[in-house]
């Protein structure tokens, strides 16, 4: 699906029951991402909708995170979401199409569970589907699991596999594809290397969950120099070789590595 989304990189939840952080979330992100599911206790839940309710919001670069289908909240947030306006949502435990393609704004699914992550293909199929994200916390837990990282910090097999699913998923369909959270808000290295990673291997943007998160998520989408000046310059030489393998800079050149730096390229203009 087209959508009028056009955002950068770093995604900041901020939860809805202190609509106090919304002016400052907005403006140190790219997206915010309003939550009316984890980061609210559910005794909460009412007061977060009404807060909501009588928020100023920049719906260019607003998101409000609902609850799963399956729950008690989800009906009351769906006419919130009707009543203000919404134009998109993000939807929590995102486990089947139906539930997905019933909603009447654009979704970026939250796959999140094991029933979600094996259905990833078919829910970022649905025609109101923009994007879609992984998580990494409520999958484990849905498994019976206790962590998805090892102590090092780098992901479990299981959650590695879920987070290359749902990327493959959303690439497939043309979606956006937002990279998990880290929890660790003082691992400023380990976060560096995940965001090198997530733009490595395709990933639109990556959530996160405090503001300190941000200039780090920002700095590793950002385009080097050096590989802005390779790219147009490898994009140049391929105009004089008619679209046919040729060597630049001691390097080979075919079809998918131009098609890596015009994606290079996309990314620094946008």
């Amino acid at each position: 699906m087209t959508s009028a989304l056009t955002v950068g990189p770093a995604w900041l939840f901020c939860p809805a029951d202190h609509p106090e952080r919304y002016a400052k979330a907005l403006e140190r992100s790219d997206l915010v991402l309003l939550d009316l599911e984890d980061a609210v206790a559910p005794s909460a839940k009412a007061a977060a909708r009404e807060a909501v309710r009588h928020l100023d919001l920049d719906w260019s670069r607003t998101i409000v995170r609902i609850n799963a289908a399956d729950t008690d909240e989800h009906a009351a947030d769906l006419a919130l979401v009707t009543e203000i306006g919404c134009p998109r949502v993000m939807l929590a435990k995102a486990e089947t199409p139906e539930s997905v393609g019933r909603m009447p704004v654009e979704v970026v699914v939250l796959v999140e569970s094991p029933l979600g992550v094996v259905r990833a293909r078919e829910l970022v199929a649905e025609a109101n589907v923009i994007g879609a994200m992984w998580g990494a916390e409520d999958l484990i837990a849905a498994m019976g699991g206790t962590s998805s990282r090892f102590a090092d910090g780098s992901y479990r097999d299981v959650a590695r596999h879920s987070r290359s699913e749902v990327l493959l998923a959303a690439k497939a369909m043309r979606r956006l594809a937002i990279d998990s959270v880290v929890l660790d808000i003082a691992d400023a290295e380990g976060l560096a290397g995940e965001c090198s990673d997530a733009v490595a291997v395709g990933f639109d943007a990556k959530a996160a969950i405090h503001p300190s998160q941000v200039s780090v998520i920002r700095d590793a989408f950002r385009t080097a120099p050096d590989e802005v000046a390779w790219a147009r310059a490898v994009l140049a030489a391929a105009k004089e070789h008619d679209g046919g393998v040729f060597t630049h800079a001691g390097r080979m050149v075919d079809g998918p590595v131009l098609k890596h730096a015009a994606a290079l390229v996309r990314r620094t203009t946008s």
